[in-house]
């Protein structure tokens, strides 16, 4: 119950929080470029503000650490890094497109990265906890 709860509040921070709003006349926005923004965080001088930068950031991540903690217990096929990655891949690539498709947001393929390195501390944190170790 907790995770769906949790899925429920990330897809409507993905989709309606955070001031979103749909643009049905604009262009479809879209990243295809490892690393591109998240390198153009990194820079100091391209005048983003030190907040949005965090959100952009850290918040992409953080809030995927719950699925790495929460679903391996969940789902037995889960349970290995690689299944893990997989199937949280695919949702997240899901969403990304959703985003851009419905004009909410941009497709980026940094927030996919980020997202699963989210999902990777999770999963880390949880065999760390339980004593397993990691396939």
């Amino acid at each position: 119950m907790l995770l769906i709860l949790y899925s429920a509040a990330v897809v409507y921070w993905m989709f309606i929080g955070f001031g979103r709003v749909v643009h049905p006349d604009g262009p479809l926005q879209y990243n295809l470029e490892p690393l591109r923004t998240i390198k153009l965080y990194f820079d100091l001088d391209n005048g983003v503000p030190f907040s949005g930068r965090l959100v952009n950031l850290l918040g992409n991540v953080a809030v995927f650490i719950p699925f790495g903690l929460l679903l391996p217990l969940l789902k037995k096929r889960l349970n290995s890094m690689f299944g893990l990655t997989l199937h949280m891949a695919l949702w997240i690539l899901l969403l990304e497109s959703m985003q851009m498709l419905l004009r909410v947001g941009s497709f980026d393929i940094d927030d996919l990265l980020l997202n699963l390195l989210g999902v990777w501390i999770g999963y880390i944190f949880l065999h760390l906890a339980w004593g397993k170790s990691l396939n």
